[in-house]
């Protein structure tokens, strides 16, 4: 990835066998930034756009993230920043946000590429796995909480991804040579 020039990246969701490539993720991404629009629904089948702003330092720690959501009825923001340390505040309020004390990376529902920062910040070893607190925000409704995830490196660009919080969720992700997210088994898959 150069400094420079953005790459273009595309993701559609596939979890939904009535609506299977229904939405769309653009994103691009630069070297310490992404900006992109998702085009999704929630649990109830209504439309909304995510829109995400989001910028890491050399060592892929998240320092601030900007995000947006319009539904037919409402329109909300959330702005995050944080240290690289684990220590998260409201961007807006400059409030300190305790509850996401010690998370370390972002995850973002619905988009597969936040699965990037764990991998790409904590090279795993082939067999080995590892467990992460992570600032997990939620759209459409865009509420924020620490969350428990698991990530084992099954092969050179594979790896398996588990919800640690009780939802016994599990998914295979497979990865490029920049550790971005290909697919997500039965999740998201890459548009080319």
């Amino acid at each position: 990835m150069g400094n420079s020039q953005a790459r273009p990246i595309c993701w559609t969701p596939i979890w939904e066998r009535d609506r299977a490539g229904a939405g769309l993720e653009h994103l691009l991404l630069r070297e310490g930034s992404a900006d992109s629009v998702v085009l999704a629904f929630d649990q109830h089948g209504r439309p909304f756009r995510l829109t995400y702003q989001l910028v890491w330092d050399e060592a892929w720690r998240v320092r601030d993230a900007r995000l947006v959501v319009a539904t037919e009825h409402a329109m909300r923001s959330l702005h995050l920043e944080t240290d690289g340390q684990g220590q998260w505040r409201d961007g807006d309020a400059r409030a300190v946000l305790p509850q996401l004390e010690g998370c370390l990376d972002i995850d973002i529902w619905p988009t597969p590429f936040t699965n990037t920062f764990p991998i790409r910040r904590h090279p795993i070893a082939v067999g080995e796995r590892r467990a992460f607190v992570m600032a997990w925000v939620s759209a459409p409704e865009l509420t924020v909480r620490p969350m428990r995830q698991g990530y084992t490196r099954l092969s050179d660009r594979r790896y398996l991804y588990e919800n640690l919080e009780g939802s016994e969720f599990r998914a295979e992700l497979t990865v490029d040579g920049d550790d971005v997210v290909l697919d997500y088994q039965g999740v998201f898959r890459r548009v080319t």
